[in-house]
């Protein structure tokens, strides 16, 4: 068996390692060799991830089964089109935000690489695995190193919102137990695959405890993902944690979207009998309420920071939209809107603390302050980014909002879902044109003692801003992958498919 076999768990095992390894005393103690090792090995996963991309594209779905035990007695990793995405995609995330840290960002707290990089282990786990329980306990591991990351540099706001985040989520992974372990004791196995087989035979006396642990479930996902009323604690967290950070936890809501995905897409889809879509009378109105909320939430934002993450809450709304039109068209879209949004949105967390830096006590708020001495470039950053996030051609925000309308076939669903996203996009662009107005032409004089942007940060920005227009450039291929991946996620994997794959 060569190296080129293991690829599946590399994504796992890379960010694991080096985190160990920059606990000991000879990278400890010194941050500069920190920084080099952490960039290096975000390069590496970059390489890896796409590595993987190419050979499940080319081989198909990858199973890797540890210890050589068959499911669904053994832990076993799936890579299939739609997670090695994710994995791609919180790869490219990683270094960029490794980069900006890098910077300077890094000095204000202790074990910050180490930290991304456990972070990282668990998205990435989180995405790859073949069982709800490894997904509870990567979900652990990811919040886990979440917890030290958004206090990372102190603060009395970092500290509230921590406090209020660790909370909520400890209730949420409790419930996640409950939930698992009510699934367990019904179906005999949390496998996914196994799940997926055994929904359907289940008697009358057993469906309503099943529906029970999955209702339970969608609630967990839903707290993770920030869909409504389970939203309150992300604007504060976001906002007020720092740069690189809130930039890296773009992606961490989407880990909930896809757990919807993958449980109630798959699990509890149209194959599951009488639990068949049991969650999309709830996905529905909850849905168009999330993003009808966030763009209120949206236009009474006082910072950048803060309107990114009411940005963040309305692509969730908006994905949750794909989901409940349980279509393939409709996930394919979901699937490139997903990419897009987390792209844009941790860029414009990154540009927002180049901002803050410059702008002197005024920060990123909406007030009038001194000229920043970057405007221009940052200027056309924004607008770049602002252009994305509203869904303007020619960037990927217009392709992805115009994927997912043309989705929506049924007239019933059409009214509903055509307005509101259409004045989502409409209040977005009033917010943005707003910010832009206060923030580069409020001004009243120079500020020349103001901190300029590191060539790091730049090219950290650089790098997530030049995906936006290449997803447009190679939009045939990327809409046929997106299409390919949603066809592979509605027809699932039996358990026997599972172990074939596995040998």
């Amino acid at each position: 068996m060569s190296l080129f076999d293991h690829l599946v768990i590399f994504p796992v095992l890379i960010p694991f390692f080096v985190a160990v390894a920059l606990l000991f005393p000879g990278l400890s103690n010194s941050l500069s060799k920190q920084r080099v090792v952490s960039i290096t090995a975000n390069i590496l996963m970059v390489v890896v991830a796409f590595s993987l991309l190419f050979k499940v594209e080319a081989q198909g779905i990858q199973v890797y089964a540890l210890g050589d035990w068959s499911a669904p007695f053994g832990i076993v990793l799936v890579a299939d089109l739609f997670s090695v995405l994710m994995v791609c995609l919180s790869a490219i995330l990683g270094l960029a935000v490794t980069m900006y840290a890098s910077a300077g960002e890094d000095k204000t707290g202790a074990f910050f690489h180490t930290l991304i990089m456990f972070q990282l282990m668990g998205i990435n786990g989180a995405f790859l695995t073949g069982d709800a329980f490894n997904l509870f306990v990567f979900f652990e591991v990811l919040l886990i190193a979440s917890y030290s990351l958004m206090i990372h540099g102190g603060g009395k706001q970092r500290t509230q919102a921590n406090i209020h985040y660790v909370f909520l989520n400890l209730i949420g992974s409790s419930l996640f137990l409950f939930a698992l372990g009510t699934l367990y004791g019904t179906l005999g196995t949390l496998n996914f695959a196994d799940m997926a087989d055994r929904i359907p035979l289940l008697s009358s006396n057993e469906l309503l405890i099943a529906k029970s642990g999955a209702l339970l479930l969608l609630a967990v996902f839903g707290l993770k993902a920030a869909m409504l009323p389970l939203h309150f604690w992300l604007p504060k967290a976001y906002s007020t944690t720092s740069t690189p950070v809130a930039a890296l936890f773009a992606i961490m809501t989407k880990v909930g979207i896809y757990s919807i995905w993958r449980v109630h897409g798959v699990i509890f889809g149209d194959q599951a009998g009488e639990l068949a879509n049991i969650a999309l009378p709830w996905l529905w109105p909850i849905a168009l309420l999330t993003i009808a909320i966030g763009a209120i939430a949206v236009l009474a934002s006082k910072s950048l920071r803060v309107l990114c993450s009411n940005l963040v809450i309305v692509s969730v709304g908006t994905l949750l939209v794909t989901i409940s039109l349980n279509t393939v068209q409709a996930t394919s879209a979901g699937i490139y809107y997903l990419l897009h949004s987390t792209i844009a949105c941790a860029a414009m967390f990154l540009l927002a603390g180049l901002i803050q830096q410059q702008r002197g006590q005024a920060e990123d708020r909406f007030v009038a302050a001194r000229a920043m001495p970057q405007a221009g470039v940052l200027g056309f950053i924004f607008a770049l980014l602002a252009i994305a996030l509203i869904g303007m051609p020619p960037l990927s925000g217009f392709v992805g909002k115009a994927l997912i309308l043309q989705s929506v076939t049924n007239a019933s669903e059409a009214m509903w879902v055509f307005p509101i996203i259409l004045v989502g996009g409409l209040i977005a662009l009033i917010a943005l044109s707003r910010a832009g107005t206060s923030l580069f032409w409020r001004t009243n004089g120079e500020n020349t003692s103001a901190l300029k942007g590191h060539p790091l940060q730049y090219l950290a920005i650089g790098l997530l801003v030049v995906i936006l227009p290449l997803m447009v450039i190679f939009g045939g291929p990327v809409s046929d992958y997106t299409q390919l991946a949603a066809e592979q996620l509605k027809a699932g994997l039996s358990l026997q498919q599972l172990n074939e794959v596995a040998k």
